[in-house]
């Protein structure tokens, strides 16, 4: 089970790069082990692109290293708030998806334009600015999860988190955002141009 998931953290680590969702060693990938006190997440300062089995470490719900080499992300307090406040969840993924970040930055929340945001994503609350790896931003994510159903936050001049029952799950979500934020975009140009037509 943990190669398993260890091959499917990759993957998804690797879809995220490709797919423009984060830059750089920016963001940050995790899957809870079923019936364990245990998760996997990628390691600090290992870009997502070039992510290996090696990157991919160990650790146990007080963030403790238990397998592996290197640090936790900055953001495993997060994560694992998530992770305790949600049993359900059993993947999380902050990346910075660069349409959703501007219209997190520039209107506060983003609308949810097209038929599969409103379907999957429902809602997505967006959190005032917190400084990266802090404890004031891994509260502020975490009480947007705790005792809800929200499944996608974004936070302003940050990114996103979504959080899913599976590694597939919290991608889509992530997918899902992204696209609308460029369609709410498109959106936006056509209106503005519409006096020139």
């Amino acid at each position: 089970m943990l190669a398993q998931l260890r091959e499917e953290l990759i993957a998804v680590c690797h879809e995220v790069y490709r797919r423009g969702f984060s830059s750089g060693s920016g963001g940050n990938i995790s899957v809870r082990i079923p019936d364990s006190n245990y998760v996997l997440i990628k390691r600090s300062g290992c870009s997502l692109g070039r992510v290996r089995a090696v990157d991919c470490i160990l650790i146990d719900m007080d963030g403790n290293l238990v397998e592996g080499r290197g640090k936790p992300s900055k953001e495993i307090n997060l994560h694992l708030g998530i992770y305790r406040c949600r049993p359900e969840v059993g993947a999380v993924i902050h990346a910075h998806p660069p349409y959703a970040i501007a219209f997190a930055n520039t209107y506060g929340s983003l609308p949810l334009v097209t038929v599969s945001a409103r379907a999957y994503l429902k809602q997505v609350p967006n959190i005032s600015f917190a400084p990266p790896g802090s404890a004031e931003l891994a509260r502020l994510v975490i009480e947007q999860y705790q005792g809800t159903r929200i499944n996608t936050i974004t936070m302003v001049e940050h990114g996103a988190v979504t959080a899913g029952k599976d590694l597939q799950e919290a991608y889509d979500l992530m997918d899902y955002l992204e696209d609308n934020a460029k369609v709410a975009l498109a959106m936006l140009q056509i209106k503005a141009l519409g006096g020139y037509l």
